[in-house]
């Protein structure tokens, strides 16, 4: 398995290159074995399918059990994880820095610091405090032995505060305290998208995972964007398909679902393999 080290740099790397790329997210060790063994060079967690899976709400985890989860999947893939670590779980600048000194040593070589309050709040930390909190996340991030990829959030749009400019003010903040990669969540709109790119000089995340949205990645490249998430989207495909199955169980008596089903040998090859080094 790579280095921590390692696969610092090749995240890093990831964003230098030209073009777009997919962060997938993974829900649980089996989901990130299964991406890596499809060909993505990189994952990011999802802070909503790991609650799913374990029947809580999104933001229902603490910090805590978040990271050993984050260790748990770092250790399942050899690809670079990144974390979802909502707002780093404290109103206080500096216990949220040290979240990414933890998350570090959970095995992570990038995460992402969000400026609303958290715990289901629709309130956004005043800017000048979340500038604050991104500059000493920045710190931690830059103390540490290899290049940790710090994420930045204006969670505007994804709070129900759907605001352009005050998003694109906050980006620029949190680009002057140094973040390495901009994300906006819940932007719909390409032109919104594009705007944001060209008032930043940072790497830009985008999410991808919610119904009803036709842009692919060719119209994201096209506008300058970097990274390509899909939040929680597939952990909910997951249970979408799960569901459907259950439905057809119990209202018709029937088995098709089967037939989409994943075969269970190339499951058990597949997940050897990891387990032998293969």
């Amino acid at each position: 398995m790579p280095t921590q080290l390692e696969k610092a740099k090749a995240f890093q790397l990831l964003h230098q290159q030209p073009g777009a790329f997919v962060i997938p997210n993974p829900w649980d060790a089996g989901s990130a074995r299964l991406l890596q063994h499809m060909g993505f060079k990189a994952l990011a967690s999802t802070s909503a399918g790991y609650a799913f899976s374990l029947g809580k709400p999104d933001g229902a985890l603490g910090r805590d059990a978040m990271l050993e989860h984050l260790q748990q999947l770092c250790a399942a893939t050899d690809l670079p994880v990144s974390a979802d670590l909502e707002n780093c779980f404290s109103h206080d600048a500096a216990q949220a820095a040290q979240t990414i000194a933890l998350a570090a040593a959970a095995g992570l070589v990038g995460g992402s610091i969000e400026d609303s309050m958290g715990e289901g709040s629709t309130d956004q930390y005043e800017l000048a405090r979340a500038a604050d909190r991104v500059r000493a996340a920045v710190e931690v991030a830059r103390s540490l032995p290899f290049p940790f990829m710090l994420t930045a959030r204006a969670e505007n749009y994804w709070v129900g505060r759907p605001d352009l400019a005050d998003t694109i003010r906050r980006l620029q903040a949190y680009q002057e305290a140094g973040a390495d990669v901009l994300y906006a969540p819940a932007l719909k709109s390409l032109d919104d998208i594009a705007t944001v790119v060209r008032s930043v000089d940072r790497p830009v995340n985008v999410l991808m995972g919610y119904a009803g949205n036709k842009l692919t990645m060719a119209d994201l490249a096209g506008v300058g964007v970097k990274r390509v998430s899909v939040g929680g989207s597939l952990a909910r495909a997951a249970l979408g398909g799960f569901m459907r199955a259950a439905e057809e169980l119990r209202d018709q008596g029937t088995f098709g679902y089967n037939d989409q089903a994943a075969a269970g040998p190339m499951l058990n090859k597949l997940f050897a393999g990891f387990e032998t080094g293969a």
